[in-house]
């Protein structure tokens, strides 16, 4: 295992963790040869297990021997570069990473076809771009049975580095890719479209007819604007959580919480 000692963050290599915006990291043109960082050593387990494949770690020395041993035997070849604590702690959120940081390579988005078809509740992420609702409601989506998660291209990359911290590695347990075009395509794939959305016309959250359906996508919007008026046209329903003490509504993390428990597949 090459351990390279490093006193300065512009060490060749190290980069990738201390300048490289997360655009340069995503690599867009050839999403398998971006790069994505994940943080704390029970988050990179996850990816590991997952499947993703590690190019190099950065850690504070006590951790070699210590929190990121047996992350590093898993990862016999790739470089492992070390510094002084306060070195690291120069890196923006390093504090927040117990430690260990992992850059690990990025797989090409698998087509919806491939991740809908044994799935039975799916969520769609419409223009959603703040990172910690992307993370909180991946992290809802693995802990409430949804099978697959699609996301419009406007919406925050799950990947980013905040997202998955939120989501505690749950990014790398749901199944999801990239969707283009109206939701009404899903119908081909046997779904009935759910739009969260605050409309007169709206059918309560747990309206019993939504129970008796065998396949639901679930279609969450931005908090400040919602859903476009199209996709709300193109949904076989609008629903609303009922509220009480005249909130008219809930973050979008907890609302997808809610609508993922009260919508699972029975």
């Amino acid at each position: 295992m090459p351990i390279i000692e490093i006193n300065d963050l512009r060490h060749a290599g190290v980069e990738v963790f201390s300048s490289l915006t997360e655009a340069q990291l995503r690599n867009q043109l050839e999403p398998e040869r971006g790069i994505f960082i994940v943080e704390s050593p029970k988050v990179i387990r996850v990816a590991l297990d997952a499947g993703f494949q590690p190019v190099s770690l950065l850690c504070e020395r006590k951790h070699i021997d210590g929190d990121a041993a047996d992350i590093i035997r898993r990862c016999p070849t790739i470089p492992v570069f070390t510094g002084a604590r306060d070195l690291l702690a120069q890196l923006t959120g390093y504090t927040l990473t117990r430690g260990v940081l992992c850059a690990m390579r990025r797989k090409s988005p698998p087509k919806i076809e491939e991740i809908c078809e044994n799935a039975r509740r799916i969520a769609v992420i419409d223009g959603v771009s703040d990172t910690t609702n992307i993370g909180a409601i991946f992290r809802s989506a693995a802990a409430l049975g949804i099978d697959a998660v699609l996301l419009t291209t406007s919406a925050c990359d799950p990947l980013n580095r905040r997202a998955v911290r939120v989501s505690m590695g749950s990014v790398f347990l749901v199944p999801w890719t990239w969707i283009e075009g109206d939701i009404s395509q899903l119908r081909n794939l046997g779904f009935k479209t759910l739009a969260m959305a605050l409309n007169s016309h709206a059918i309560p959250l747990d309206s019993p007819i939504l129970k008796q359906e065998n396949r639901l996508a679930i279609v969450l919007g931005t908090e400040g604007d919602g859903l476009p008026q199209q996709t709300i046209e193109h949904a076989d329903y609008v629903v609303r959580i009922p509220m009480a003490h005249g909130v008219d509504s809930l973050n979008v993390a907890a609302a997808s919480a809610v609508a993922f428990w009260e919508l699972r597949a029975r």
